[in-house]
């Protein structure tokens, strides 16, 4: 049969690829790109992908496998801060969420139109630019080390390149991408850092080698120093993937 209730035997192929693309990420250097002082995943890109090109469906499943490898990982692999991906609240319902959350933003900002689509866009690059700045300046005035204020650096001339990158050369179609890849890269990095934040908290932070005198502060910090280079890179990624199966003809 090439059609179970809905699900096509092409939905089926694409799932099981896609989710198998981000087992092989996550298994090889390749699923971690440096940025800075830290790593930025894109394991969760091929997630996107998916809900993109074929629906909340299939997105959700290839999430539930990302998470479901996440799992695996935690026990073949483990960390001191493993144990937290153990827990399927934290390592599979963001992931599946993310199949969701970046198709209905994709549709959504289809119908939304290009003017308005633009304005929440240049609004998106302008919080994370001036939170960056205001996160530098601060960094100044406490005396962070030098690789931190780098780092800073490094994703305040990202975030600038992007906004300007969206301004002159994404066409309409492409505004909507952007936001699937943000709005689903978020989904990951708030669902998985908050549910760490309120099931484990001072746990976590004491494994990963933090103080614990202030929980909250250190996993918001760890979730933006990995959050921002993700939604940049999954945006970069996003588009790139896209406009290439769309030239192709393969959507």
């Amino acid at each position: 049969m090439s059609k179970i209730k809905g699900f096509t035997a092409r939905k089926i192929v694409i799932t099981g690829v896609l989710g198998a693309i981000s087992a092989v990420l996550g298994l090889t250097p390749l699923g971690f790109i440096p940025v800075g002082v830290t790593r930025a995943t894109i394991m969760h890109i091929p997630v996107i992908i998916g809900a993109i090109t074929e629906g909340p469906t299939v997105g959700g499943l290839v999430g539930l496998i990302f998470g479901l490898f996440s799992i695996f990982q935690a026990i073949a692999n483990p960390t001191p801060v493993s144990f937290v991906f153990l827990n399927p609240i934290i390592s599979v319902l963001p992931r599946i969420l993310i199949g969701i959350t970046s198709y209905y933003t994709y549709i959504g900002f289809k119908k939304l139109g290009e003017k308005a689509s633009r304005r929440v866009l240049y609004f998106l690059w302008s919080i994370i630019l001036i939170y960056l700045i205001v996160s530098f300046t601060n960094g100044i005035k406490n005396s962070n080390s030098g690789w931190i204020l780098v780092f800073n650096i490094v994703l305040i001339l990202l975030t600038l390149f992007m906004g300007y990158y969206s301004h002159k050369h994404l066409k309409r179609n492409g505004i909507e991408l952007v936001m699937a890849a943000a709005v689903g890269t978020l989904t990951n990095t708030v669902g998985v850092m908050s549910g760490i934040y309120w099931i484990y908290g001072e746990e976590f932070v004491q494994k990963a080698g933090i103080s614990s005198t202030a929980v909250g502060k250190a996993i918001v910090g760890i979730g933006v120093a990995n959050g921002i280079p993700e939604i940049i890179v999954a945006i970069i990624i996003t588009t790139s993937v896209i406009a290439s199966l769309n030239k192709k003809g393969s959507l």
